[in-house]
């Protein structure tokens, strides 16, 4: 059985706004978080207490952003990954 995405009426008006630089900014960075078949390995699922202010303030600039806020804590754990000394 395959899984179904499902989209918020506010985030596919948000998707109508984006540009084209926006949608292969996106595309890129799907694919550099995601890796190609099995480079990236399985998900693990994680819990993380975080303040409820910080958690509101970060998934709001993200889905201004349109990124889906999972998504973004990905990235920026990639970042610091292949970043930090």
């Amino acid at each position: 059985m395959k899984a179904i995405q499902k989209f918020s009426d506010e985030y596919l008006e948000l998707c109508k706004t984006m540009t084209p630089a926006h949608i292969v900014k996106f595309l890129e960075d799907f694919r550099t978080i995601h890796g190609r078949g099995d480079e990236r390995g399985k998900s693990q699922l994680i819990s993380m207490k975080v303040p409820k202010p910080m958690l509101s303030a970060f998934k709001t600039r993200c889905r201004l952003l349109g990124i889906p806020y999972q998504t973004q804590i990905k990235k920026l754990m990639n970042d610091w990954l292949n970043h930090s000394a």
